[in-house]
């Protein structure tokens, strides 16, 4: 099964059409896709991964296989409620803890800064070209998301650790991710994540040249009326090698009111009365105008299509 590969590169010139339907086609369908030619410095891309690699050997590792977790798999105890990660979580928008993480190197911090600004512009841009593929104003999403202080932007850094017994636990269990774009910087050598398409698990192959991948979360599914859909995905643990993630979540602001997009809501509250006199004199035309009518009517508006 190949995951879609969407190039920003044919966004502009005669694939454009081409590349917007394959976007749509992966949010609509899949749920997750990977991009390329995305606009990020990729030697920027691999310093982050560099350095927060150095960051958990230095500070995290040796305490991971000292904890709780690390101790129930070597006894082989119950692990239905644990996850195999070592993770932290950097909060950037609208206001920034990174200062405050243990240990982190002056390095790291202005690489993640500088990593995170492009990001973010490669976030509002897919959420444009989302817009532009449902039919809404390009700004939207970003509208939508924004709450008072804009959107909310966080990054979840996580190592899944070599496993003694992965038979025995996840590296991450099942879910959906909560909010609206999630951008993946990961592992170019082990795998480990899985979504779940058609009845199945698909594996998802480490991310060769820095492709950024990228999911649809809760909020993105709610905004589109469930055109677009979150997809369910986990981490597997993986008994020969520690794989790295980062992950970057562009979400709506903690006050932000999410909704479906009224423009891709059908008519509701309809009387079939009125709906059939609409009807007859707009049978022979195409059914989108008669539905918006439809809207209109129901929400107090009394403009109907001639």
């Amino acid at each position: 099964m190949e995951i879609p590969l969407v190039d920003f590169n044919e966004l502009n010139g005669e694939k454009r059409s081409k590349t917007m339907e394959l976007l749509h086609h992966a949010c609509e369908k899949w749920g997750f896709f990977q991009v390329e030619n995305h606009g990020i410095d990729k030697e920027l891309m691999e310093k982050v991964k560099h350095l927060v690699n150095g960051h958990y050997e230095e500070n995290l590792k040796e305490s991971f296989y000292k904890s709780t977790i690390a101790k129930t798999i070597q006894n082989q105890g119950n692990t239905s409620d644990i996850d195999w990660e070592s993770s932290f979580f950097i909060w950037h928008r609208p206001t920034s803890n990174i200062n405050e993480i243990s240990n982190f190197s002056e390095d790291l911090r202005e690489a993640m800064d500088e990593y995170i600004a492009q990001l973010v512009k490669l976030a509002e841009k897919l959420s444009e070209l989302m817009c532009e593929n449902l039919g809404l104003e390009k700004g939207h999403i970003m509208e939508a998301f924004s709450g008072n202080k804009g959107p909310s932007v966080g990054t979840k850094v996580a190592k899944y650790p070599q496993c003694p017994h992965p038979e025995l636990v996840r590296g991450l269990r099942e879910h959906t991710d909560a909010g609206g774009i999630i951008l993946l910087l990961q592992d170019d050598q082990v795998p480990g994540l899985e979504f779940f398409k058609d009845g199945e698990w698909v594996e998802i192959p480490p991310s060769k040249n820095n492709t950024i991948f990228v999911n649809i979360g809760d909020q993105l599914e709610i905004l589109s009326n469930g055109s677009y859909k979150s997809a369910l995905h986990r981490v597997m643990a993986d008994k020969n090698g520690s794989r790295l993630s980062i992950a970057t979540f562009y979400n709506p602001a903690g006050d932000a009111i999410i909704s479906p997009a009224p423009k891709l809501l059908y008519p509701n509250h309809v009387r079939f009365q009125d709906y059939l006199k609409l009807y007859a004199t707009t049978k022979f035309s195409d059914k989108g105008p008669r539905f918006e009518s439809m809207k209109n009517m129901t929400n107090g508006h009394h403009h109907v299509i001639a």
